[in-house]
């Protein structure tokens, strides 16, 4: 079981050498990089690409590491038997399994895709620890044992928000999905905008990185603004001359899709409002 990459996702050489380990190692693949960067992406093309069922499991900031194995509803459970419901006798009606069980129960293996852990507390990461280890978890309301039928291929995002327990980390498989350079992206636009004009992609990937390397930036466009950047040049059949920027007009076109902060756009103004005054 080896993951190549999808004709819909570019995967370059040291990421595909990531994935294989962790399937080895049978560790999760924990993937850091900038929002943008393709990591949440990554599960649903290793999953395509080995032919997989995935399981997502997006983390919020109230996430607590038990919803990821079950709820237990006592408070239904008790409303039922005020009201002499005959479902109260069976507490299993009670019990909502969460992504790790159905991960655990599946009769094949799946990839289990754990979003962004680093928006939850930061202790969300060392409860987990036992159960992604051994594979399996107590349920204590019915006395059972969940154990992994398959051990599911765990892959774990983390936008770097906040630094994850030693202990966690010891346990995974790590990878920093580096930005891509220029040649990788463009590969990544043809498998998105395939056919555009090579002049076009050049001029405005050139116009991109520059603005990626802008001091004073405080967000810098991702792979998926760009994408979205070129869509609507596409749209809006720029040519490379419709492009061109100098000091004046330092705002690229249609900036809205690059540009997401207003300092950022008040950089770019405060530039063009420099070069005029220096003519």
């Amino acid at each position: 079981m080896k993951f190549q990459g999808t004709e819909a996702y570019v995967a370059t050489d040291d990421l595909t050498i990531a994935v294989n380990a962790a399937v080895t190692l049978e560790r999760p693949l924990l993937v850091k990089g900038e929002p943008g960067t393709g990591k949440t992406e990554l599960a649903r093309q290793v999953a395509q690409g080995l032919g997989l069922e995935m399981i997502e499991w997006n983390i919020k900031s109230t996430t607590k590491a038990q919803q990821g194995l079950y709820e237990y509803d006592a408070v239904s459970r008790l409303r039922d038997s005020q009201l002499g419901d005959e479902r109260v006798h069976d507490v299993t009606n009670y019990i909502r399994k969460g992504k790790l069980w159905q991960a655990f129960e599946a009769d094949r293996k799946v990839v289990l895709l754990i979003d962004e852990v680093d928006k939850a507390d930061i202790e969300f990461p060392n409860d987990l620890l036992q159960e992604l280890d051994r594979m399996e978890f107590h349920v204590y309301e019915t006395g059972e044992t969940i154990r992994a039928q398959n051990r599911p291929i765990v892959i774990i995002t983390s936008n770097n928000e906040k630094e994850l327990p030693d202990a966690f980390l010891r346990r995974c498989f790590f990878h920093y999905i580096r930005f891509p350079d220029m040649e990788t992206m463009k590969q990544i636009v043809e498998v998105h905008h395939p056919g555009i004009k090579d002049q076009l992609l050049t001029t405005a990937l050139t116009q991109f990185y520059e603005i990626r390397e802008q001091a004073g930036l405080k967000k810098k466009p991702s792979t998926s603004e760009v994408l979205d950047w070129l869509k609507l040049l596409l749209a809006e059949d720029l040519d490379p001359a419709d492009l061109k920027r100098d000091g004046a007009d330092a705002l690229p076109k249609l900036h809205g899709a690059l540009l997401k902060n207003e300092a950022d756009v008040h950089l770019f103004e405060r530039l063009a409002f420099m070069a005029r005054r220096q003519r």
